[in-house]
């Protein structure tokens, strides 16, 4: 006679009607779409720093930069003067893979190029008070200092002597300003090249490498020279036009542009290489315009920017964010160009007027 068949507990049945309604349970990592994976939202992905040179070393000086307070316009300025530091130490690894510098000079004089990019930005250590506070772009905001009790006494000076418009004197504080920079560029090179002798003079270094040092600072002492000679030449002019005001033969009125015509007037070219050289100049004086543009946009997006940023909405900040971007590597870029454009007019320039001598 068979066993009666035992009713399971009313426990053990309601756990298995539970187990059939739920279904199998998903497999790790493959959630159902009431699963936690599927419901919340995805991580936002990691953005890639993307580095701004292809050096390592020069991708650090930027970070520097950056955690420095200059300006906007000075790290643009900054970004141009260390792309260019860039083309030539690339230039230079293919020129030493060739074994073309071989006695080390051409080394040499990019390192102390280098150096004297640090300290024209404040990067080396020292702090320096004029870049690091000011904002100044030189666009006619003439309460800024000259900080030269001479040039001072000549701005003053023409600008109470009535002989010039408005539109002159925004061009004749452009020239104070330029002097003013060209006087700061000296002595930060000369600053940069008396460190360097200390070193030179107190490391002793193999024959060969001393005569290699030896090279680059005689090259950098000519430097020197013509720098301080261009600075005396525009100071004349700064008194002439001062006194004088604006003749009607002025022919170009960006002050780098002036600078790189009267030394090439004086320089051995030929009738038709100087009409060629005056008519790239023109071009060159547009570039520049059109980079002064784009460096007073900057800054003025620059400080929309700041403001939005603490009284607008994220959408704001967002839109305002976007077109400070594209301002800021437009800015660089014209910035890069005018100063490639530069270096290469000048050595023209430097070329002819050492083929004379």
């Amino acid at each position: 006679m068979a066993s009666p068949r035992v009713a399971p507990p009313p426990q053990v049945l309601l756990l298995l009607m539970l187990l059939l309604l739920l279904g199998p349970r998903p497999a790790a990592g493959h959630g159902g779409k009431y699963s936690r994976e599927k419901n919340e939202p995805e991580p936002a992905p990691k953005r890639e720093l993307v580095d701004e040179f292809r050096m390592e070393k020069l991708n650090q000086l930027w970070e520097k930069a950056q955690r420095l307070r200059l300006s906007p316009v000075k790290l643009a300025e900054l970004h141009a003067d260390l792309k260019i530091q860039e083309r030539d130490e690339l230039n230079w690894k293919k020129l030493k893979a060739e074994g073309l510098d071989e006695d080390g000079v051409k080394e040499a004089r990019l390192a102390h190029s280098l150096s004297v990019i640090l300290a024209k930005y404040g990067l080396d250590g020292k702090k320096d008070a004029q870049l690091l506070s000011g904002n100044s772009l030189g666009d006619g905001a003439q309460d800024d200092r000259l900080e030269d009790p001479r040039l001072e006494k000549l701005w003053h000076k023409a600008k109470t002597s009535g002989k010039f418009s408005s539109e002159e004197l925004d061009k004749l504080w452009r020239e104070f300003l330029h002097h003013k920079e060209k006087v700061h560029e000296y002595n930060v090179l000369l600053d940069t090249l008396s460190r360097t002798e200390e070193i030179h003079e107190n490391v002793i270094s193999p024959s060969d490498l001393s005569q290699v040092k030896g090279e680059v600072l005689h090259s950098k002492h000519a430097e020197l020279k013509d720098k301080l000679r261009s600075i005396n030449q525009g100071l004349d002019r700064l008194r002439k036009v001062s006194h004088q005001g604006y003749g009607p033969e002025t022919e170009f009125e960006e002050p780098r542009v002036i600078d790189l015509w009267d030394l090439a007037k004086s320089a051995n070219f030929t009738e038709k290489e100087l009409e060629s050289f005056r008519e790239e100049l023109k071009h060159f004086e547009a570039k520049i315009e059109k980079h002064n543009h784009y460096q007073k946009q900057l800054e003025i997006s620059h400080q929309k920017l700041r403001h939005v940023e603490s009284v607008g909405d994220r959408e704001h900040v967002s839109r305002s964010k976007e077109k400070y971007a594209v301002l800021e590597e437009k800015t660089k870029e014209l910035g890069y160009k005018v100063k490639k454009h530069l270096q290469d007019l000048s050595s023209r320039v430097s070329r002819a007027r050492h083929n004379e001598l």
